[in-house]
């Protein structure tokens, strides 16, 4: 099963680097791109995906987040008082911890008149009949796993295909039915799945070279998914400051880290990481939405400690060339490997 000409897919990366341009960047250069519909309302998500099909007539994808279950107010109540501190420093209230569904319905209903070629789903996996009713729609459907066991519940439930995220893969991991950290390394996911499923494999988590690519090639996937890579092309929509921190290597390591949003994520290890990464609860979207306004106005101000600059283990091959050099780049490395 391919995707596009070339086994290399770009990763959605929702809150802000996601854009038509890069999208359509990656598939003129004969990659598939994912829009990521994370975060973004009905009408810009419509608007999105009307703007990457005038900039590109090639396929595309577009990711969603499936719904998580509330949490308790009360937990997020004594985190929001732990950064207060943060908030005073700069100026700007905490955001409104409470549940939404980041109008799930909604963007099916989009996804599904629209007729996009790829959807795929982070945080979960859609039930039987969501599946089916974009397979009726002439939408093929993937599903982002970090175990076994999330394989065999997706395939159950009529996946046709599986995005492999390992333990590298930079931003939040889409675990959903062990919310533990995942340390699992990609190669070693691979293996295991590779012999449980039939279904196809794209693999992600910290890849930004050929050689890579044709490793995960070589234990049996289809695809692989790269996001880190893409974060610096002026096509993104990454912030300045975000960019900055990569580009300039302000902060040496990655880390995995709840504080930012209540659900686990790679990114590099800033001081709002490593400060309440330890005391933050499992709270999505709670605690995204608390934290919300001291990362904007944070990366707007130029101030990297507080953000979340998310990033896989490969952070430091991220360079500022153009998506379809970098696509060019990473096929004529794959080529050169085989």
């Amino acid at each position: 099963m391919k995707l596009g000409e070339l086994p290399i897919i770009q990763a959605p990366m929702a809150g802000g680097p996601s854009t038509s341009q890069l999208t359509a960047a990656v598939a003129r250069a004969g990659g598939f791109g994912f829009l990521a519909a994370g975060y973004l309302s009905p009408a810009r998500l419509r608007a999105q995906i009307s703007a990457t099909r005038a900039l590109s007539s090639f396929p595309f994808g577009v990711n969603i987040f499936c719904p998580s279950t509330p949490a308790d107010l009360g937990i997020v109540g004594r985190f929001a008082r732990v950064i207060q501190p943060v908030s005073d420093r700069l100026g700007v209230a905490l955001g409104e911890p409470r549940w939404e569904d980041d109008a799930f319905d909604d963007k099916l209903e989009i996804v599904a008149a629209e007729q996009v070629s790829w959807v795929s789903f982070t945080f979960g996996c859609p039930s039987p009949s969501t599946i089916d009713r974009l397979h009726r729609a002439n939408c093929r459907v993937a599903v982002t796993v970090t175990s076994p066991a999330e394989a065999r519940f997706a395939e159950g439930a009529g996946t046709d295909l599986l995005v492999v995220q390992g333990t590298e893969a930079g931003g939040h991991q889409g675990s959903f039915l062990d919310l533990a950290p995942n340390v699992r390394p990609l190669l070693s996911l691979l293996d295991e799945l590779r012999e449980s499923t039939r279904i196809p494999l794209v693999a992600s988590g910290g890849i930004m070279a050929g050689a890579q690519v044709a490793e995960v090639l070589n234990k049996g996937a289809v695809g692989a998914q790269l996001g880190t890579i893409f974060l610096c092309c002026p096509e993104a929509g990454t912030s300045a400051t975000y960019r900055r921190a990569l580009l300039e290597g302000t902060y040496p390591d990655t880390v995995i880290t709840r504080a930012f949003s209540g659900r686990y994520a790679r990114g590099l290890a800033n001081e709002f990481a490593l400060s309440y990464g330890e005391v933050a609860p499992e709270a999505y979207p709670e605690i995204h939405l608390l934290t919300r306004p001291l990362r904007v106005a944070a990366a707007e101000a130029g101030d990297p400690s507080v953000p979340n600059l998310w990033a896989g283990q490969g952070w430091r091959g991220a360079r500022s060339a153009s998506a379809g050099a970098i696509v060019r780049r990473i096929a004529t490395e794959l080529v050169s490997t085989s």
